[in-house]
């Protein structure tokens, strides 16, 4: 009974490492559409790999899968992943179809590409109720409001500049799935957040009014979480 046992909890962990690891076919997909001159494509694959990355660790969590495959480190093809989807692919992304100052998109792509290695290799990437320390290089996400929202090419270049910088800063970001605090409003915003997003890309470039105030209110929300939780701390 206990090898029938330990045999199903190795099948639920390595199934829990094969969506991680659907991850990897999400950005092929959305690198081929970005090859494709697809840009909405691109971004609802790269959305599908979000919602699959925001997913996994709560399930390898439910399943012990780190204690049931010791030999199989989960959290190495997470990073893998998630540098081909949150930063390499966008990264492409804004190189092909974000409107950048002259002679700035190589440097502009640059800046993504290696503040975003900081990020990956900083061992104190998360405090302790699991905030993320700095910009989190989430660059999936900041290219769907330069897509959408259409960014004239300084604001563009001066928004890259201010989040390659805050990688390196001590403020937090929210990490809707993992902060305890306020965590079924954060998971209910995140969910609005990208059922809007899904909508917008797919109407892009209509816009209806009430659906973008919707997401920019989604977004509010997260910045302001983000602005008290590390004034917060600054004034502790």
């Amino acid at each position: 009974m206990s090898e029938m046992l330990l045999t199903m909890n190795k099948a639920k962990a390595w199934s829990v490492h094969a969506v991680t690891a659907s991850g990897v076919i999400l950005a092929l997909l959305a690198l081929l559409a970005v090859l494709d001159n697809q840009p909405q494509v691109c971004l609802l694959w790269l959305g599908l790999a979000l919602l699959v990355d925001g997913l996994d660790g709560t399930l390898a969590r439910k399943f012990d899968v780190k204690g049931v495959l010791p030999q199989f480190d989960g959290s190495t093809l997470d990073l893998v992943i998630d540098y081909l989807t949150y930063v390499f692919i966008p990264a492409i992304f804004v190189y092909r179809f974000i409107p950048l100052p002259e002679y700035t998109l190589l440097l502009s792509v640059g800046l993504i590409l290696l503040s975003s290695l900081f990020c990956f290799c900083n061992v104190n990437m998360k405090s302790k109720d699991n905030y993320f320390v700095g910009f989190p290089a989430a660059w999936n996400v900041v290219v769907v409001y330069f897509y959408l929202l259409d960014f004239g090419p300084w604001l563009t270049f001066a928004t890259i500049l201010l989040l390659s910088g805050l990688t390196l800063t001590q403020m937090k970001f929210l990490h809707p799935f993992r902060v305890k605090e306020l965590m079924p409003l954060n998971i209910a915003a995140t969910m609005v957040w990208m059922l809007a997003c899904a909508v917008l890309i797919l109407q892009h470039p209509l816009h209806p009014t009430w659906l973008l105030v919707v997401w920019l209110l989604a977004s509010a929300y997260f910045v302001g979480v983000c602005v008290w939780r590390t004034v917060r701390e600054w004034l502790a």
